[in-house]
């Protein structure tokens, strides 16, 4: 894909984020720590429950988690505690993810679920943060269901469950009224990653 189209699909996302009512912000690598930081600090959070990823190291908040281990306690998804994660995730103020792939006309953030990604750190925690680097973006599901296809033929090891996520929790079951926050996280920020 093209430089100016990744950009067009960033745009996109901006003004879907305001109708899924996600906060939407865009740095650099160099800045993401800064941002991320912000973001945390935005929401008064202390304990933080993330994917055992290896872009943490990656995008260089290894480091920022070192330095901030005084003020946030943050847990990393181990498997070989098994549901204790998830009564973690429960008392977290933060789940912390990075999108696989990022459906940019729905604001949907696509999560390869396995044994260091566990689903319950983006539905349990009150807040869901996802660091999207832009390469992940992509138009719409049709493409995300080619990659994955495509992928899983290669002989790729594709997980058996993958999470769409769009936004907070919300529900208009009740007399067709939108409220958010309703079975999980009440809120959302997408950090795009240049």
């Amino acid at each position: 894909m093209k430089f100016s189209q990744i950009n067009e699909l960033v745009d996109v996302l901006v003004i879907q984020c305001n109708v899924i009512h996600t906060a939407f912000k865009r740095t650099n690598r160099d800045g993401l720590a800064k941002v991320l930081a912000e973001t945390l600090d935005s929401y008064g959070c202390k304990e933080i429950i993330m994917s055992n990823d290896v872009r943490y190291e990656e995008f260089g908040l290894v480091k920022y988690f070192e330095e901030q281990k005084n003020q946030l306690n943050v847990h990393v998804w181990d498997p070989s505690i098994g549901k204790d994660n998830q009564m973690i995730a429960e008392r977290a103020d933060v789940g912390l993810v990075f999108s696989d792939i990022t459906l940019a006309e729905s604001g949907t953030v696509t999560l390869f679920n396995n044994k260091n990604n566990g689903r319950s750190i983006s539905l349990l925690p009150r807040t869901f943060i996802a660091i999207i680097p832009k390469s992940t973006l992509v138009p719409r599901m049709t493409q995300a269901a080619k990659y994955i296809h495509e992928a899983q033929s290669a002989g790729q090891d594709v997980p058996s469950y993958v999470s769409f996520i769009t936004g907070p929790s919300n529900s208009a079951d009740i007399e067709m009224k939108l409220i958010v926050g309703v079975h999980g996280p009440v809120k959302a920020t997408y950090i795009v990653v240049d």
